[in-house]
């Protein structure tokens, strides 16, 4: 088992367990918070599954039927996420809303509190160590899937203060049923916007998005560099497929320059494409000086 699919295997157990946590407490003390937030992990755990078998599939070397790969795989999962949380947003809301309107009495808020600080805290930890990998390993399903964790973290500390704040009211009898849901309904609408990023940014990399521009004018930098004189680069295009970029570009050369001089120049070029970004399939098409597209 790779790097990515170990971080992914951790995540799938940590929500597993959090989703149980939750759940009973949810139901114990009635609180739809809590209950939204069983639910949040729900999807969590939908996401890392997703996540872990994407990893697993998008290394897979190029076969007959994929020859550029199947990094996409990843971005794939991550539409099939976020649409996830799309549903999960709303399906909270809609249970909020009844909630704010047929308030309820909220039992064992001490136990929310716990549970909610406790699930913070461990997705803290498993959080950092996914976008720790996902950066190393430029994952975008580990991406999302700490995202996701992330944005638990917060909830999860929102849902424990209006919990603390509900058992303080108990205890000097104040009456603060309503602030469960409309806790909620601030879960929900931060899920449903961490759901919108996360759909955007992955249909960039199924619509061939270009590189990022930091890395496309770092490319531009090293070949302006390393071009030798009489020679040029130009129609240079990127897109990037899961941590794959794919490069190509024309190289004009001298008319005299021989064929093996070209390659040379050429594997040059692309072992220090290479070396700046390791993921990289670069095709160079050399061409004589003055003709263009030929």
């Amino acid at each position: 088992m790779n790097t990515k699919s170990r971080a992914a295997l951790l995540s799938v157990c940590s929500n597993s367990l959090l989703i149980v946590a939750k759940l009973a407490v949810g139901l114990l003390t009635g609180a739809v918070s809590i209950i939204s937030e069983a639910i949040h992990s729900a999807m969590d755990l939908v996401a890392a599954l997703i996540a872990f078998f994407s990893v697993s599939r998008s290394d897979a070397p190029p076969d007959e039927c994929h020859p550029y790969g199947h990094d996409k795989i990843e971005n794939i999962s991550g539409v099939i996420e976020a649409l996830l949380i799309l549903v999960a947003s709303l399906w909270i809301m809609t249970e909020a809303l009844d909630k704010l309107l047929h308030p309820e009495p909220i039992s064992g808020a001490g136990w929310g509190v716990l549970v909610m600080g406790a699930s913070a805290l461990v997705n803290i930890l498993v959080s950092r160590h996914l976008y720790r990998v996902a950066k190393e390993e430029e994952s975008l399903a580990l991406e999302a899937d700490a995202l996701h964790l992330k944005a638990d973290v917060l909830t999860s500390l929102g849902v424990a203060a209006g919990m603390l704040l509900i058992w303080g009211g108990v205890a000097l009898g104040w009456d603060l049923a309503r602030l469960d849901p409309l806790i909620a309904i601030g879960v929900a609408l931060f899920i449903l916007k961490e759901a919108i990023e996360l759909l955007l940014k992955a249909l960039r990399g199924l619509l061939d998005h270009r590189m990022e521009e930091a890395e496309l004018a770092e490319l531009e930098q090293l070949l302006q560099a390393n071009c030798p004189q009489g020679t040029a680069y130009h129609a240079l295009r990127s897109r990037q497929s899961g941590r794959r970029r794919h490069i190509d570009f024309h190289l004009t050369v001298p008319p005299a320059m021989t064929v093996a001089a070209s390659h040379h120049l050429c594997d040059e070029l692309e072992r220090l494409i290479a070396a700046m970004l390791p993921h990289a399939e670069v095709l160079i098409h050399v061409e004589p000086a003055g003709v263009h597209g030929g």
